[in-house]
């Protein structure tokens, strides 16, 4: 008996949690998913086959940025504290275009072509400008062979989790719930 009643507690955890059937997408409920916002600011240049960033709620994936400007030539060719100034220049403004703010990343990763441990410092101090000293985001650098044009040392892509559209409940003290 002590066994079907553990059996009988996970299953109604189970269908507690999972919709059963029907009801379509979203579940019984109907509600939808949020829908997928493309973001492609007109003054950088486009990704061939990328979206620059996609949103979807609250949550922002943003393409790998490079060192590509508004025209899609290369800047700082083979100086990588150059291109990655302007990589995180473009990530700022993919952020700023779809409502978020480099302090919502998440998430970061940067890619570096040929990376040595000594590329850290240039890049750190390129990336100091757009991030928060305080409370920085979860990442990785992580040493690639080559990126997807001839002459990009660097290229970074981040997850940013925005604020919510209203402003939390106050308490009937006045405090944030």
């Amino acid at each position: 008996m002590r066994h079907w009643l553990v059996g009988a507690a996970v299953s109604a955890l189970i269908c507690g949690c999972v919709p059963l059937g029907g009801g379509g997408r979203g579940g019984p409920s109907g509600l939808e998913p949020p829908a997928a916002r493309h973001v492609d600011p007109g003054t950088l240049a486009p990704l061939d086959g990328f979206t620059h960033a996609v949103r979807v709620g609250t949550t922002l994936y943003v393409s790998g940025e490079t060192a590509l400007d508004s025209a899609g030539q290369l800047v700082g060719p083979g100086d990588l504290q150059a291109q990655a100034r302007q990589a995180f220049a473009n990530l700022a403004l993919v952020l700023k275009i779809a409502g978020a703010d480099p302090s919502d990343v998440t998430k970061l990763t940067i890619y570096v072509t040929n990376y040595s441990p000594r590329d850290w410092t240039v890049i750190r101090e390129a990336g100091a400008a757009f991030f928060p000293q305080r409370n920085p985001p979860a990442g990785v650098v992580l040493g690639v062979q080559s990126l997807g044009r001839e002459g990009l040392l660097i290229a970074v892509d981040a997850i940013a989790v925005m604020r919510g559209m209203f402003a939390p409940r106050r308490g009937p003290e006045g405090s944030r719930r």
